[in-house]
């Protein structure tokens, strides 16, 4: 939330770093609230494929890091759930947008806000003064809040007065308001919202709003509001108890951790499911013995790779939910790695362009999607032309299919880089390569091309390096 809304009062106490250890959703959700999720049928659905059960305690997803998140779906339907309770004409999706570039749906997200000495806490990033004012000035009660404890940390709460805010923002003033004030607002306070500084969050938003609907597939159907439609022990209609298969499974009886690949957040399943060998997509029927070789040495790869059981010689890719296969980010940035070195190491070309070109283009499925090949999402026909009249031949290019192979993909997409990159016989800015990758260059002023420039700055923003043990090398977090 804003920096400049509303200055604690003296008698307010201030929520300090220490925030609750959420391990359940029954730590951070009354009883009413957990139902209403159970009730909604994405989030049954979820956490049923997880190994949940109605009436026992619900794990809290997790991020790679270990901290507690709230998946896309989780998040949707408790935005849906509040606002069907104590709101009208608020949008779910300018909630879900606002805490992802708020928090990244990190329930105990806590930054220190240095203009008004206080912190702003959760998945809404609410100052304790800017609540306790809604609660106490303009009458939003509907939770019982405890100033002194570390309530604002719990989803729903937070949720509630960041719609609250919302609310209060979208009549400021006794005028109706549009969705840009009222973003802006949250950010910057209504006197912030025309502000320059508040354009940057403005932009941000509407990049991540852009990717929920990009998501589409992930956001859940409309919320039941009424918890009694499901009680403990029963199933919603149209949901499955049967666990849907993980990215990768081990022989355990404990509880695992298993990725998302899209969300970056961590499922636990009682019993994980081995599906048939015909179901996966193995490394080497993708890429040659020699790139095979060089991704086992990569040691980010190899220690991923190991923990996940996998062996020489048969060695899966992660699949999503829908059974699609895709790379990790590891695997990318390995690939990457070795393309520049191998073949464009004096072109200027670094890991983060691809790495971000690829995530945007094909979210790292190995297949691709809209209609592209390839976790580089090019189309065959410039690969074509790259391998035949630019003589880029160090990969054999043949049939569609083989842009499928991640080092096929990732060397045309580099090569396809390089050419833009002096296009014309003169260096070339990033916007120009980018926006050139998209719609080819004569496309790099259309206004599709430079949305195409706003999510790759996103996806560049999100590349971390990172020394890599023994040969100072990078990896992507």
């Amino acid at each position: 939330m804003s920096t400049s809304r509303r200055k604690p009062s003296k008698d307010g106490l201030l929520l300090t770093k220490t925030a609750p250890t959420l391990k359940f959703w029954n730590d951070c959700a009354d009883p009413e609230d957990i139902q209403a999720l159970w009730a909604h049928p994405a989030v049954n659905k979820e956490w049923t494929a997880a190994g949940e059960k109605p009436g026992q305690k619900v794990h809290m997803s997790r991020t790679f890091e270990g901290p507690a998140c709230i998946t896309e779906t989780e998040m949707k339907a408790i935005a849906e759930i509040i606002i069907g309770r104590y709101f009208t004409k608020i949008d779910p999706a300018m909630v879900c947008a606002i805490a992802e570039i708020e928090s990244a749906r990190n329930p105990l997200a806590y930054r220190w806000e240095e203009s008004v000495q206080e912190a702003s806490t959760g998945l809404m990033q609410t100052l304790q003064s800017t609540a306790e004012w809604l609660a106490k000035d303009i009458g939003y009660q509907a939770y019982s809040v405890d100033w002194t404890s570390s309530m604002l940390y719990r989803p729903f709460v937070s949720v509630y007065f960041g719609c609250a805010y919302l609310k209060w923002l979208s009549t400021y003033d006794g005028k109706r308001r549009s969705e840009e004030f009222m973003v802006r607002g949250y950010n910057g306070g209504p006197k912030g919202a025309t502000n320059k500084i508040t354009l940057v969050y403005w932009n941000k938003y509407l990049v991540a709003k852009q990717n929920l609907y990009m998501k589409s597939d992930l956001v859940a159907p409309p919320v039941i509001h009424n918890p009694s439609v499901v009680s403990h022990g029963t199933q919603v209609e149209g949901t499955s108890t049967k666990p849907k298969p993980w990215p990768r499974a081990k022989s355990s009886n404990a509880p695992l951790a298993v990725v998302h690949p899209q969300e970056g957040c961590l499922y636990y399943a009682e019993k994980p499911r081995v599906d048939p060998v015909k179901e996966w997509t193995f490394w080497e029927e993708k890429c040659s013995q020699e790139d095979l070789d060089y991704m086992w040495k990569h040691s980010i790869v190899k220690k991923e790779w190991t923990r996940a059981g996998e062996k020489r010689g048969r060695v899966r890719f992660s699949r999503d939910t829908k059974l699609r296969p895709f790379l990790t980010v590891a695997e990318l940035q390995a690939i990457a790695e070795n393309i520049i070195a191998r073949f464009f190491t004096y072109r200027g070309i670094n890991p983060g362009m691809l790495y971000a070109l690829s995530e945007i283009s094909s979210n790292r499925l190995l297949h691709g999607m809209d209609g592209q090949n390839g976790i580089m999402g090019l189309s065959f026909e410039t690969a074509m032309w790259l391998y035949r009249d630019m003589g880029y031949k160090s990969y054999k290019l043949k049939v569609n299919d083989d842009l499928t192979k991640p080092f096929v993909s990732m060397y045309f997409g580099a090569a396809y880089v390089c050419f833009l990159s002096h296009h014309g016989n003169r260096p070339r800015s990033d916007e120009f390569v980018v926006r050139g990758y998209k719609g080819g260059v004569d496309a790099v002023d259309d206004p599709e091309t430079m949305s195409f420039w706003v999510q790759y700055l996103e996806a560049k923003s999100h590349f971390r390096l990172q020394p890599r043990k023994g040969d100072g090398s990078c990896c992507i977090q």
